[in-house]
């Protein structure tokens, strides 16, 4: 569906991104991808690898800059919105910074999205915003009731908006697998909690749902991709094995489990082979048979957490994962 087309995507040179436009450029063969961000060295640097593709394009901003949006998003067909201030503690001590980015931002790139005639936007979101504790969380939950309640809005110019939202995605900048490769070999491994449990997900499945999510969907579905869980000292002991561990207690923020779909959303959530749907319940959309196609609705009690999970990594795979990708990690 990209053939031909200009895509932009906003926190353009971020983690998401470093996937997202390889594998678009090899899969679609776009007319254009704009890289939306602020920061002008990542920038630079991405220019030096691309410097002789003419599909890119790159473009200083940031999406609190709204006057900035409406010139970036000339012309364009396709947004995914991927910019975000994501680091839980950063968020906790920095909150009006992370409300300006994350919501006043999302506010921004709806309203651009609308007014320059984009065809679709697709926003990324979080674990972390399901039954929010932290204020991060909070954020891209309020960002992605804006996503879904703009499609009532849109009016004549028909924009679809969706959401995609996924867990810890391996090996990425901040995340743990980086963290625990990063400290020293004499020194213990610090562990917030024995019990903690994450999702794991890579790059190339976040972006095959971004991409199914563009196709799919008809305005207001938040994309939840099935996906394994891991226990915390099971990747511990896959990444710095041998090494004694320390109990140093959960962080600001933090929560034991992750989650993805709440008890709250399960009435308007559909199961479908590789992935869930959130439905909203606005305008009776979750009773859409074109929006629910061929789902099958969840149970009235479920909830999809790391730690109800029905599939769960080994430390086998995360080994043979990390054997291939070692290079890579903690670099984009």
């Amino acid at each position: 569906m990209f053939e031909n087309s200009t895509i932009l995507i906003t926190g353009g040179t971020g983690s998401f991104a470093s996937r997202f436009i390889p594998m678009t450029l090899e899969k679609y063969n776009p007319k254009r991808i704009i890289v939306y961000s602020r920061d002008e060295i990542k920038q630079w640097e991405m220019a030096q690898k691309y410097q002789d593709d003419s599909r890119i394009r790159f473009f200083i901003g940031d999406v609190r800059d709204r006057n900035r949006l409406y010139r970036a998003l000339d012309n364009v067909d396709y947004v995914v919105h991927a910019a975000a201030t994501k680091i839980v503690p950063t968020a906790e001590y920095n909150p009006f910074e992370c409300v300006k980015t994350n919501i006043n931002g999302a506010m921004n790139v709806i309203d651009a999205c609308l007014d320059m005639g984009v065809k679709r936007c697709v926003a990324l979101s979080t674990d972390k915003a399901s039954s929010p504790i932290n204020l991060y969380g909070a954020t891209k939950l309020a960002s992605d009731k804006l996503f879904v309640a703009s499609n009532s809005y849109s009016g004549a110019n028909k924009c679809r908006f969706s959401v995609v939202r996924y867990g810890n995605v391996m090996g990425s900048r901040g995340s743990v697998i980086p963290f625990f490769m990063s400290l020293d070999k004499t020194s213990n491994i610090p562990i917030t909690d024995s019990r903690m449990t994450r999702f794991m997900i890579t790059l190339e499945a976040g972006v095959e749902l971004v991409w199914h999510s563009f196709e799919d969907c008809m305005g207001g579905e938040i994309y939840v991709k099935k996906i394994p869980s891991m226990n915390i000292m099971d990747i511990a002991d896959v990444v710095a094995p041998g090494r004694e561990k320390k109990i140093i207690g959960i962080r600001p923020g933090e929560k034991m489990h992750e989650q993805m779909i709440g008890l709250e959303d399960a009435p308007h959530t559909y199961e479908y082979s590789d992935y869930y749907k959130i439905i909203p319940a606005i305008h009776n959309w979750s009773k859409d048979p074109i929006r629910i196609k061929d789902g099958i609705r969840v149970e009235q009690d479920f909830i999809y957490s790391s730690q109800n999970n029905s599939e769960w990594m080994t430390k086998n795979e995360l080994s043979s994962w990390l054997e291939s990708n070692r290079d890579k990690v903690g670099k984009f």
